[in-house]
């Protein structure tokens, strides 16, 4: 399949406590909270705009990548998959991908190109980033790059229904 490239707009940067959130009225990055958990995102998080996913949110995306960039900053992101969630009784994706203009990416194209630990932390990240608000989150795998192609779709159609 051909890579498919995103541009994900980052509200998290690397190694935040932080949840930020851009206000899609005016546009600007607010703090919406600090994480109650001892821990920290382990990736860029963003969203891709112009979609409306399950939760009635816009995508959720996670970009690895070397170095954090900042709130507000747009990443080419190569997607390769998404983690399948269910985050206070509402379905969640959360897209995996990488910086694609990093060249110590350039020979990842899918999730089994990624350290299984990597993996292995994320998953571990949502179920437990809300343990101390007694937020209940369950995840339930990983899905490639198809069943991620077809997310996209459904969420920009959504977007495009509810924005009629």
């Amino acid at each position: 399949m051909k890579p498919i490239v995103v541009d994900a707009l980052i509200e998290i940067p690397l190694g935040s406590m932080n949840k930020y959130e851009a206000d899609h009225e005016t546009g600007k990055i607010k703090l919406d909270r600090v994480l109650y958990a001892a821990m920290r995102y382990p990736t860029e998080y963003g969203i891709i705009e112009d979609t409306l996913a399950p939760d009635g949110d816009p995508l959720d995306i996670l970009v690895i990548g070397t170095e954090p960039t900042f709130p507000g900053c747009y990443v080419p992101a190569r997607v390769l998959g998404y983690l399948k969630m269910i985050d206070g009784g509402k379905l969640d994706y959360k897209l995996i991908s990488v910086v694609d203009c990093d060249p110590r990416y350039d020979d990842v194209d899918g999730l089994d190109d990624l350290p299984h630990f990597q993996l292995r932390e994320i998953s571990n990240f949502f179920e437990n980033y809300k343990v101390l608000q007694g937020v209940d989150v369950t995840t339930h795998g990983y899905f490639g790059l198809e069943d991620a192609a077809r997310v996209i779709e459904e969420c920009k159609a959504a977007y495009q229904e509810a924005n009629k």
